[in-house]
């Protein structure tokens, strides 16, 4: 039985350091109402959505750092947080789903790049997620060197990799307690979320596939400007940068969503933030084979929207990546008992 539900990503163009937090709450309304207006049940937004990329600067003021956090409402729940209180109220007047990147405080004052889903129909946040890659650096590694400072202003995620039912998206879902000896893609929606660096790396899939996962949820800022921070002596131009970015996101995107026979929602912001920080979007929704099946054609505001149908990841489940009968976990131990390369021995001469 076809298992429906539509779903968009909400992409978000430039956001400027100085952009004020209310303008881009406003565009997140707009982005929302549009999606919901084309009937979509599930909608995605990027990274630290509510403000510019602002793990890019050095903060001489801890101040203006820490303005670029949000409280849960001491403890309780980002929906009630004030900056941002007015997108989950949206989303609970529409009887949509949202799910959101910020960046988090904890009420001990720990700092986090966060997510959470939002049920619209619930008014509760089902799942939060924390990054468990955190990139980049702790300090410039050079003078007046403009890069991702995300290791400076974020503590590497500690919530793991649970995936989680969402109910109410598809009716007469099989429920605990069922007689049904087989329930397998016939439940509740199983969701798994990411942040962007997350998404290139299979071990952050693999735990999502393993618990059944249909749809997995990323949100991302992603850099596209030349850097020779990151191709020393390989100077390339905007437009290449671009590209190659664009093709690594894709490759991710696309080979694991096929390797976990699941669907994918990237949300990503897009544009030059500040006129120099160029962002690449590309937010997409790819299917449980690997293939894009609805993509932004703009680096601006945009609406990225499909219908899909979660049965189809039974096909992959049950055949080449049926878990069950193929995994040999015996034969994986080095990928948890080693973090960095270690090389064979040197041969002799």
């Amino acid at each position: 039985m076809p298992r429906l539900i539509k779903v968009a990503a909400a992409q978000i163009g430039a956001v400027h350091r100085t952009t004020p937090r209310s303008e881009t709450m406003q565009r997140m309304l707009r982005l929302l109402d549009s999606a919901a207006s084309m009937g979509a049940q599930i909608i995605v937004f990027p990274e630290t959505a509510f403000t510019t990329f602002f793990p890019r600067y050095l903060f001489e003021d801890q101040e203006e750092m820490e303005s670029y956090f949000e409280d849960d409402a001491g403890g309780s729940s980002i929906a009630e947080s004030k900056n941002v209180k007015p997108l989950f109220d949206r989303a609970r007047e529409l009887g949509v789903d949202i799910w959101v990147g910020y960046g988090e405080r904890t009420p001990e004052g720990r700092h986090f790049n966060t997510a959470v889903y939002y049920s619209g129909r619930s008014g509760e946040v089902l799942n939060k997620y924390r990054k468990t890659h955190v990139p980049g650096f702790v300090d410039p590694p050079f003078p007046g060197a403009e890069v991702h400072l995300e290791k400076r202003y974020f503590e590497t995620g500690d919530l793991g990799f649970p995936a989680f039912r969402v109910p109410g998206l598809i009716p007469d879902t099989l429920k605990e307690g069922t007689t049904e000896t087989d329930t397998q893609g016939k439940g509740d929606p199983i969701i798994g979320a990411l942040i962007c660096n997350d998404r290139r790396w299979p071990e952050s899939w693999r735990p999502y596939g393993l618990q059944g996962a249909e749809l997995v949820l990323v949100g991302f800022n992603t850099n596209g400007k030349a850097d020779d921070i990151y191709k020393p002596g390989k100077p390339i131009s905007l437009e290449e940068a671009r590209e190659e970015a664009l093709h690594h996101h894709r490759l991710v995107m696309q080979y694991n969503s096929y390797a976990n026979s699941c669907f994918s929602i990237s949300s990503g912001r897009c544009g030059m933030d500040d006129g120099k920080f160029d962002l690449i979007g590309g937010s997409s929704i790819v299917d449980s084979d690997g293939h894009i099946i609805a993509e932004a054609k703009t680096t601006d505001d945009e609406v990225v929207f499909a219908e899909i149908d979660l049965e189809e990841c039974q096909k992959g489940k049950k055949d080449i990546f049926n878990f069950a009968v193929n995994r040999q976990p015996q034969a994986y131990g080095m990928i948890t008992a080693q973090k960095g390369i270690v090389e064979p021995k040197l041969l002799s001469s």
